[in-house]
């Protein structure tokens, strides 16, 4: 763990850049790995939580190519930091990347084997550390520890390069976030084990035999070629409509509720069975309708939401009576009176919320459920620039 020591003025001292030229009386002595990449030195090292605020600095003030990295979006940090403090035994933080502007000394534990790349780094405490990557969980750990003192004993692994001037450190924040690629909200929702609404989809997926086989589980979205109809996101974002208002009850009484529902919807649309029977294939469907689209299923999860209530108390010959209306709607995608301008837009599909608004607005009509305020007000909207 990093310790501040007195400095000595040491004699000629070989590192990554030159020559050492060590000013002031202390120091930081962190545990470090030393490695090479592209001729250069590198460290990897580990620090305690409650040092990263004060070791690590932001450059907001400054004008953008002037700076090393991207401005703080500060609405990301509080999410982040309910993180740590809500999973203290459990959070995952990957490494910090940062570089240092100061002379660096490292002492290698011996001259052989692992003995010559494990050691001690030495850095004066008048350096200044710049984050080249993972500003938002720096900005983070402190609003955690500030929020649980005690998470401050805990550490974070560092990668940590020699700066080498600000054309370098900007070079180093494109190439670290050129290939970076965030993974799909469907993977997302399948290795989740924190989050009870992911939980649930993942469990009605599981026990509905049509779902699981017709549910991507991990892309970001279908292919031409895919043999599914639906996304694991898609049920989520349906799911978290469907549940609105009953967290009170327990993960299994709702994954029952939810398990009851999708099976009943399930049978009001053919070309679904269809599909899982191989008469039809999923591309075909997803072309020719509407139906298995995010934007249906999240309409038929705010629709779920209004018959289950919030004490999810309906009984399935109820939901079955329910919404046996909706095999008779038109859900082709090229019925245009049907569907422009609620689901589609010049027949593409859209998601945005006023399009959910209008197509769950037209479900709710076809079933004869009334239109809550925000859809009436959609509908009048619409209806008002068609006249």
């Amino acid at each position: 763990m990093a310790r501040i020591l007195p400095t000595e003025p040491p004699a000629q001292t070989r590192h990554a850049s030159a020559v050492s030229r060590w000013s002031g009386d202390f120091e930081y002595a962190f545990p470090a790995i030393r490695g090479v990449q592209a001729g250069r030195e590198y460290y990897v090292t580990m620090c305690p939580l409650r040092l990263i605020p004060r070791l690590f600095i932001f450059g907001d003030e400054l004008a953008p190519e002037l700076r090393a990295q991207r401005t703080l979006n500060r609405a990301r940090v509080p999410e982040i930091a309910r993180y740590i403090t809500d999973n203290p035994d459990d959070y995952v933080f990957p490494a910090l990347t940062a570089s240092v502007d100061a002379d660096t000394r490292f002492h290698p534990y011996g001259e052989r084997g692992t003995d010559r790349i494990a050691g001690t780094l030495t850095i004066p405490m008048t350096a200044k550390f710049v984050i080249n990557d993972g500003q938002h969980r720096r900005a983070a750990i402190q609003r955690a520890i500030a929020d649980k003192p005690e998470l401050g004993d805990e550490s974070i692994a560092i990668v940590l390069f020699l700066d080498l001037g600000l054309r370098r450190s900007q070079q180093m924040f494109a190439d670290l976030n050129r290939h970076a690629v965030r993974p799909s909200k469907s993977l997302g929702v399948l290795y989740d084990h924190k989050d009870e609404l992911s939980a649930i989809t993942r469990l009605v997926v599981h026990r509905t035999p049509l779902l699981r086989v017709l549910t991507e589980a991990e892309g970001a979205g279908l292919s031409v070629r895919s043999r599914k109809l639906f996304t694991l996101s898609s049920f989520y974002t349906a799911n978290r409509a469907l549940l609105e208002g009953t967290a009170v009850f327990s993960l299994e009484r709702r994954a029952d509720a939810v398990t009851e529902y999708w099976d009943v919807v399930a049978q009001q649309f053919h070309e679904w069975r269809q599909v899982y029977d191989d008469v039809l294939t999923a591309g075909e469907v997803r072309r020719g309708f509407i139906h298995s689209h995010g934007i249906v299923l999240h309409a038929l999860g705010r629709v779920g939401n209004s018959l289950l209530g919030t004490n999810l108390d309906l009984a399935r010959r109820g939901l079955e009576r329910k919404l046996e209306g909706l095999s008779g709607m038109d859900w082709r995608r090229d019925a245009a009176s049907q569907w422009e301008g609620r689901a589609t837009t010049g027949g593409v599909v859209c998601k945005s919320n006023g399009h959910v608004l209008l197509t769950t607005a037209a479900i709710r009509t076809v079933l004869g459920l009334p239109l809550p305020p925000a859809e009436a007000r959609a509908e009048e909207a619409l209806k008002g620039g068609d006249s």
